[in-house]
């Protein structure tokens, strides 16, 4: 095949798929169903199970669904399908993505991963809260980082102590 009609083989399967952006997401639907029964494959169950539904069950399930919805959306929108644009969206496609806020709240994330250990989630996960939300917009520098530190330390409270998940509590464990 000369470069010429390579080239002309790329710009045509591009044609081919333009508008057709979610075959994207049905791929990624399909990888994350594929990770998800994969780990169910290796899943440790080495503990008792009461009754016929086991540990391994409601991933199984889930795994499935995002297979099925995955194949069920790539067949749709290669028959023609096409989701619709809501009648409230004012949203220019001319112009480019916000990248500052997509920054930023990478950064808000990536902060929480790094300062989760060692402050513990309540002062961690009160910073990702006042990043998202200043990130996303807000501006309200006198009561977003109380209602960040309030969420925080009300999901710390309702994981730690009632689901009885344990998260790192840090050097506020003696004051909480």
């Amino acid at each position: 095949m000369s470069t010429s009609e390579s080239t002309a083989s790329r710009t045509g399967l591009r044609e081919r798929l333009r508008g057709r952006s979610e075959l994207g997401v049905s791929a990624l639907l399909f990888a994350l169903g594929l990770l998800v029964l994969g780990d169910v494959i290796t899943m440790s169950t080495d503990f008792t199970q009461r009754g016929p539904v086991g540990p391994k069950t409601v991933p199984t399930v889930v795994g499935v669904a995002l297979l099925v919805v995955a194949v069920l959306l790539a067949v749709d929108v290669l028959r023609g399908g096409r989701g619709e644009a809501e009648g409230g969206e004012d949203v220019d496609l001319d112009r480019p993505g916000d990248w500052r806020t997509v920054a930023l709240l990478v950064g808000a994330f990536l902060g929480n991963a790094v300062l989760i250990q060692p402050l513990g989630f309540p002062i961690a996960g009160a910073l990702l809260f006042w990043g998202s939300a200043f990130a996303l917009g807000s501006r309200a520098y006198d009561r977003d980082p109380l209602i960040a530190a309030g969420l925080s330390v009300v999901t710390f409270f309702v994981f730690d102590t009632l689901l009885g998940t344990p998260l790192p509590g840090g050097p506020l464990m003696e004051v909480l």
